[in-house]
């Protein structure tokens, strides 16, 4: 019986965090207009 308690008090406290993260919303911001430059290394 404490196990079901436990777990469920564990899935309420999880739903609370999803639900908390998802009022929030993302986060605002952009992304960079420049392209990231890499090189590939050269064959030997």
């Amino acid at each position: 019986m404490r196990a079901l308690i436990a777990a469920g008090i564990g899935l309420a406290a999880a739903l609370a965090l999803v639900f908390t993260l998802t009022a929030l919303g993302a986060p605002t911001g952009k992304t960079s207009p420049k392209p990231l430059l890499t090189t590939v290394p050269g064959h030997p």
